[in-house]
């Protein structure tokens, strides 16, 4: 029987001539399994009303097709309840775009570069509040690395835009009080921001426009002073970049965003002997020591029992071992298998969610509404008051299951660990990596209960040891 080999998604998110090393796009719109526009439209009534069921999935088999991919990620996010109206939806999205601007126009008073188009770049004021006196200097000095070399005529390697921003600067510090310690914070967030998005998805011609890259900073900025406990941190410009890509409205795209850091902030809280992430590389040693103990033992005996050589796949789900469109599809079914249709109801009020017995959740609506991955976790009781592991640390599993062969016989270190793990940039199916991680997902939570002295606790400085394993940026 003739099968759709598929159309190829590389004209949505084209690459720029001259980056010749990017990993090639494996994902294919494929007739009746990619979620078409025509399929999305059907699954609204005449009110507005979505069909979730079906749309899960069409998107646990094949993806969603570009064109559509941003509606649909709201959706997905959390960010519109499928039970809502379009009348409600319009008119929830109006008010978080006003709130959106509210935010904003707040970050502007106390930083004239926000919304102005362009974004800083080097350091504005010292870390007692004390505005640096001559940036431009800083400037200069860093476009030795060929950070301001990507910016246009319009970016903030120009002087004049420089000497404007941290003029202002001057003049409010010389005429107001003592910078709030939450402000002074907040602007030296500022330029590593920009140092960031510079070098986020440099590779595609969308970036080339400057608007774009403003955009992707002014959003961070907000992120980061109504998110006070996290701030900003190294990776999240990754996890937004798609957020600008997919969707035209800045506000749209700041609310995405926003409802996914609610999924994944806890990644990057830190405290002054841990970062958020390890208790998921706590987790991820579990199952590699329930699943694969020969794995786990060897890796161990290397020293990386810690699993910190998996850090970065966690903090940016996968963004470096996959091209940027494989990437987008890899979200979209992880979200599809995790999807809860309490989620926009947790997000909007959380008290009113936690106040539901546990019990009724399973009753209220049809199971078909969650994503597979939920429903597994439901069918097993995994709704206890602790929380579900996310997927993501089953697809890091199932990642080291398909490479433990290799990492077995051929790793005498744990430079070669993250040699072997390296390799499979570019290498890796996303729908195949899904598939691997439900399976271990399922014989996981088969296996009885892991004995407490069997669970693994990660005690090492993440500090110390994540420094060389962090550099979300390079190419």
């Amino acid at each position: 029987m003739w099968k759709d080999s598929g159309s190829p998604a590389d004209s949505f998110y084209a690459i720029r001539p001259e980056c010749g090393e990017v990993p090639k796009t494996r994902f294919k719109i494929k007739a009746g399994k990619t979620l078409s526009v025509r399929r999305w439209r059907a699954a609204f009534n005449q009110e507005g009303y979505l069909d979730i069921g079906k749309t899960l999935s069409r998107i646990q088999r094949g993806g969603i097709h570009p064109s559509i991919r941003g509606e649909v990620w709201e959706f997905l996010l959390g960010c519109f309840d499928p039970r809502s109206t379009f009348d409600e939806r319009d008119e929830l999205r109006q008010r978080r775009r006003v709130q959106y601007a509210v935010w904003k126009e707040e970050c502007r008073q106390m930083d004239s570069v926000v919304g102005s188009g362009r974004i800083i770049t080097a350091p504005i004021i010292t870390e007692d509040g004390e505005p640096i006196q001559d940036p431009i200097v800083l400037l200069e000095a860093n476009a030795n690395k060929g950070l301001t070399s990507t910016l246009d005529d319009g970016a903030v390697g120009n002087s004049d835009s420089l000497s404007n921003a941290n003029g202002t600067e001057k003049e409010e510090s010389t005429c107001h009080a003592p910078l709030d310690k939450k402000v002074i914070q907040w602007k030296l967030t500022l330029h590593q921001i920009g140092l960031d998005v510079v070098r986020t998805d440099r590779t595609l011609v969308f970036y080339e426009k400057q608007e774009h890259l403003s955009k992707l900073w002014d959003i961070l900025a907000v992120y980061a002073w109504i998110d006070k406990d996290v701030g900003y941190c190294q990776g999240m410009s990754d996890l937004c970049s798609p957020m600008i890509v997919l969707l035209e409205d800045e506000a749209d795209a700041f609310w995405c965003f926003e409802r996914l850091m609610r999924r994944l902030r806890g990644n990057f809280r830190c405290t002054e002997s841990s970062v958020g992430v390890e208790t998921q590389l706590s987790s991820l040693a579990s199952i590699t020591q329930v699943l694969e103990p020969k794995l786990h033992q060897h890796l161990e005996t290397l020293g990386g029992g810690d699993y910190l050589f998996a850090f970065r796949m966690l903090m940016v789900l996968f963004r470096r071992e996959f091209s940027f469109g494989d990437s987008l599809f890899l979200w979209e079914m992880m979200w599809a298998l995790e999807y809860d249709p309490d989620i926009f109801s947790m997000y909007e009020d959380p008290q009113s969610t936690k106040d539901k017995s546990e019990g009724s959740r399973g009753k209220v609506k049809s199971k078909r509404q969650f994503g597979k991955f939920e429903r597994e976790n439901m069918k097993n009781g995994s709704k206890s008051s602790e929380a579900p592991l996310p997927i993501s640390v089953f697809l890091v599993a199932s990642v080291l299951k398909t490479k433990s062969s290799t990492l077995l016989q051929e790793a005498r270190g744990l430079d070669d660990v993250v040699k072997i793990l390296n390799d499979i940039t570019g290498n890796l199916d996303a729908k195949k990596a899904c598939s691997g991680a439900m399976k271990l997902h399922k014989k996981y939570l088969k296996k009885d209960a892991i004995p407490e002295s069997r669970v693994i606790t990660t005690k090492t400085n993440i500090h110390e040891k994540t420094d060389s394993q962090t550099d979300e940026h390079s190419l």
